[in-house]
């Protein structure tokens, strides 16, 4: 893709869709049922985007958006009165994150480098073998409303969304608040139809599943140690540890996870993903010093979340992916089929590696802000709910300030300081979905940061976030 050539940003009108670009604009048709004249399938958009072809890319990927939303409340032509979402061919430091080269996927060998994030981060399960999760029969649309502007204050700074995204490699945000959409952008060529990576917001998806087999009596307790469940693990420290520990982050299992290629995340990783593939016991099995006692230190440890994978799968007597579907996937009337990510034996690797679309990740953390119900039908239980995302007292350890320096930790949630309860679903690199129960206002984003783990990128997105639910959460 030539530098000149690269979109900008587009938006729909009733009759045509409008591409600005540096050298002009293009008005693309609409047929009579409202989508662009053009072929809207995964594969056809997944050859022209490696073909550098952004104006037919991101109409096509617009045609679908315009087919998964449905003609509810839309007026004669099949277009509703409202904005839709925003998309855009570039982004920061473009070139760097493959641009000219149609933002490549890469290999499993290169997945991680810069020049393959963006492809990647929106095309992980054509890399890894991955069980379907399926969308709901049912779709459930959101609402949509004009733009609001939204201002956020950073340091000394006073900044708009806009310049936000001017400055972070995000590829998709998007806004809700209860039923309706506020606001929802994507950047770097990618659209409503690509399956975002999740990393490690797929730890609190895991918790949820637990909290509903518990309410199902597949689990009987979170004080059951794993070696109930997991036999094969009794002789190890892990195997002694409770499903509450685990939840918690607070094994006291010695675990290193600062994303240098070289910590045990990587080794865990290495040992799931390679060919053939190691069996996932006798990867934690690993893991078998600890070094402090349960219950009493919180730690991060992707590991600990693979175990309550494994403890789940036994208990359900199915895929975790499966039991995600029958449970939250098809009763929140997603739009669109989600995948997550397994290993050589089959099993979902559960501390990452889920993927979705961002409407759908809007579903889920809209369920969350509305503890755990769905249009009257209660999905996950809300004491449940309640207690994955409440610091309880006799629990100081893992209180905001004292398990991290800002966030405090529940079961498997990252939980706001101050005295409203707020809490976030957060996987490196920049993915978050972030909620606010009381307003119902939820915030997606997805991104490709350079650095797995940037505590200053992650302040400015918390900030932003502050400053919609201060505008917003009334």
């Amino acid at each position: 893709m030539s530098e000149k050539c690269q979109l900008r940003t587009y938006r729909r009108n009733q009759s045509s869709v409008v591409c600005e670009c540096a050298v002009g604009r293009a008005n693309i048709p609409l047929g009579s049922n409202g989508a662009a004249l053009m072929p809207s399938t995964k594969q056809n958009a997944h050859h022209l985007r490696q073909l550098a072809l952004p104006l037919i890319l991101v109409v096509a990927g617009w045609a679908a958006s315009v087919h998964a939303q449905g003609a509810a409340g839309a007026g004669s032509n099949g277009i509703k009165a409202v904005p839709g979402p925003v998309f855009s061919g570039t982004g920061p430091d473009a070139a760097a994150y493959g641009a000219d080269a149609g933002f490549p996927v890469g290999t499993r060998a290169t997945a991680s480098e810069r020049g393959n994030l963006v492809g990647t981060y929106s095309h992980f399960d054509e890399l890894f073998p991955s069980r379907s999760v399926g969308r709901s029969s049912a779709p459930w649309p959101f609402k949509r409303a004009p733009e609001p502007t939204i201002f956020y204050n950073f340091r000394s700074d006073r900044l708009s969304i806009d310049d936000y995204l001017s400055h972070n490699p995000t590829t998709g945000l998007l806004i809700v608040k209860d039923d309706t959409i506020l606001y929802e952008h994507y950047r770097y060529a990618r659209t409503d139809r690509d399956r975002f990576l999740s990393q490690s917001m797929a730890k609190t998806i895991t918790a949820m599943l637990i909290g509903i087999a518990i309410s199902e009596n597949k689990i009987r307790s979170i004080d059951d140690p794993v070696l109930d469940y997991v036999p094969s693990l009794a002789n190890t420290e892990y195997g002694k540890t409770s499903i509450q520990d685990l939840l918690h982050m607070s094994s006291g299992v010695a675990f290193t996870e600062n994303y240098d290629g070289s910590d045990d995340v990587a080794k865990l990783g290495r040992d799931l993903f390679g060919e053939p593939g190691k069996d996932p016991v006798a990867s934690v099995a690993q893991f078998n010093t600890r070094i402090s006692p349960p219950g009493t230190k919180w730690h991060y440890a992707s590991a600990e979340t693979e175990i309550l994978g494994l403890v789940l799968r036994a208990a359900i007597g199915q895929p975790v992916a499966d039991y995600l579907h029958e449970r939250i996937w098809q009763a929140i009337g997603t739009e669109a089929d989600a995948s997550w990510a397994i290993d050589g034996t089959g099993q979902e690797v559960t501390f990452c590696c889920f993927n979705a679309v961002l409407r759908d990740y809007a579903r889920l953390g809209r369920l969350l802000a509305h503890d755990g119900a769905w249009e009257g039908r209660q999905v996950i239980p809300r004491q449940w709910l309640l207690d994955a995302t409440t610091v309880h007292p006799t629990s100081a350890y893992l209180a905001p300030g004292a398990a991290t320096p800002y966030f405090g930790y529940g079961y498997q949630v990252w939980i706001f300081p101050g005295e409203q309860r707020r809490f976030a679903l957060l996987g490196i690199r920049g993915q978050m979905i972030l909620v606010d129960p009381a307003s119902k206002l939820v915030m997606v984003h997805t991104a490709v940061r350079n650095n797995p783990s940037d505590r200053a990128a992650n302040a400015e997105t918390v900030a932003l976030w502050l400053g919609l639910v201060k505008q917003l959460g009334n």
